[in-house]
């Protein structure tokens, strides 16, 4: 009913609360903000530590976006992670890990220039020193790997000694093979000479019945074709077995490296995913920052108090829907001591449920460790949320509009505690305005 997700009547992403929050660069950060829209936190003590980490991104615009520039170049790190551990990533997943990782070392700088770095110290201590991964994967990773792995176009050159020597046992047959051709040509004198390949034969010498008779007698017959005979020759047969061989040690060779290189990656999983998981954070705190100043959100205060104060609140989908300044702000003031219950009335269109529903999105946006959509809040936590907005009925249980509705209110009843907050729009109107009420 709040529209975290998905909003209209249609699901469209576009006008949900996670939409306009989400302004973050990787997929890691979108994923950690989908996240905690979904989970509130009710520690008073990580709350604002979020709001600190927010804060120190909003004072400074320019350091903010020096690091969204960075983060431009971050690829989903958590998961390149899953598919190493896994030994399913390709060459390239590696080369999109190291590029990630080193953009961590620039971040961490950022992070820690300023007099006030001690607010995002937790960040800076969580992105760990990867240099010897990175340095790995840049030793041994074609700058621009194949697909597949096993064609010796993967593994650089002077990696590996054994692989150096298997390339160049095959570089030297396939160059045999590739001269041949001529050689042969200019050795007989058959002009029309041709070397082919198949699989039945493998490597061959085609000559024309023409020239038949200036065939030596180091050629041996393999087949007789219509229009000419195809032979071998015992060095041509050497080669072709070198190079056969060659190619099934290559590929053989290349995996086992590239499983070797994986493995090592693997086992740096624990610092690799630490600098993950804090710039995953670090986007996202960009991301809120990046939101309340361009917004005019405000900081709210958080403490362990029952009162919900709320000056000029916006919604903040209904507003970014709207030309700048036609939104119309509200107060409201809740306490379960002493205002308990609003009764909010008016004509259709008048924007009640705009206003009830913004009442609970900048609570739940100030318990992720957000800035809100007003001049000033205060936020007492709350422990649940609870909405029953719009009309629905459930036909394959038997249960009419009126009936889901009652129902639904009664599990709000019996779950809410005095630190809930509870939101209905136009309870009863399932059914008459006489049994409603």
């Amino acid at each position: 009913n709040l529209e975290l997700f998905e909003g209209g009547r249609w699901g469209d992403t576009r006008s949900s609360l996670y939409n306009v929050l989400d302004r973050t660069e990787t997929p890691m950060g979108g994923r950690l903000l989908r996240r905690w829209l979904g989970q509130p936190l009710l520690d008073l003590a990580q709350l604002r530590h979020r709001q600190d980490s927010v804060s120190w991104f909003h004072r400074s615009s320019m350091r903010r976006e020096r690091i969204l520039a960075l983060l431009e170049s971050v690829s989903d790190m958590e998961r390149l992670m899953n598919k190493v551990r896994g030994f399913n990533s390709l060459a390239r997943d590696l080369l999109a890990l190291a590029a990630s990782l080193e953009s961590a070392p620039t971040i961490k700088e950022i992070l820690a220039e300023d007099e006030d770095s001690p607010q995002v110290a937790d960040l800076t201590e969580a992105l760990r020193d990867n240099t010897v991964t990175i340095d790995l994967i840049r030793r041994s990773i074609q700058d621009e790997p194949p697909i597949t792995v096993g064609d010796g176009k993967t593994i650089k050159p002077g990696f590996s000694a054994d692989l150096d020597a298997v390339r160049a046992a095959t570089t030297t047959a396939q160059g045999y093979i590739a001269r041949l051709e001529t050689g042969e040509r200019e050795r007989t004198g058959i002009k029309s000479l041709k070397v082919g390949y198949n699989k039945v034969f493998g490597y061959y010498i085609e000559v024309s019945n023409a020239n038949l008779s200036l065939v030596p007698e180091d050629y041996i017959r393999r087949q007789t074709l219509v229009g000419g005979e195809r032979y071998i020759t015992p060095e041509m047969k050497e080669y072709e077995s070198q190079i056969l061989n060659s190619q099934d040690r290559l590929n053989e060779l290349e995996n086992s490296i590239f499983r070797q290189v994986c493995q090592q990656v693997a086992d740096e999983a624990a610092s690799i995913i630490s600098t993950a998981q804090a710039l995953a954070q670090t986007d996202v705190f960009c991301s809120l920052a990046d939101v309340a100043s361009k917004s005019d959100y405000c900081r709210p205060k958080l403490d362990e108090g029952d009162t919900i104060e709320i000056k000029e609140g916006r919604h903040p989908v209904v507003e970014q829907m709207l030309d700048q300044g036609d939104f119309v702000p509200n107060d409201t003031t809740m306490s379960s001591s002493d205002a308990q219950l609003c009764l909010i009335t008016g004509p259709n269109m008048a924007g009640k449920s705009t206003y009830i529903r913004q009442v609970a999105i900048i609570t739940l946006m100030a318990q992720i460790g957000s800035f809100v959509p007003a001049e000033s809040a205060t936020i007492g936590l709350v422990d649940r949320i609870f909405s029953r907005v719009g009309l629905q009925d459930d036909l394959a249980v038997g249960q009419s509009t009126f009936m889901v509705e009652m129902v639904e209110t009664a599990a709000i009843l019996n779950h809410a505690t005095p630190r809930s907050l509870i939101i209905l729009d136009e309870i009863g109107r399932g059914t008459s305005t006489y049994d409603g009420l």
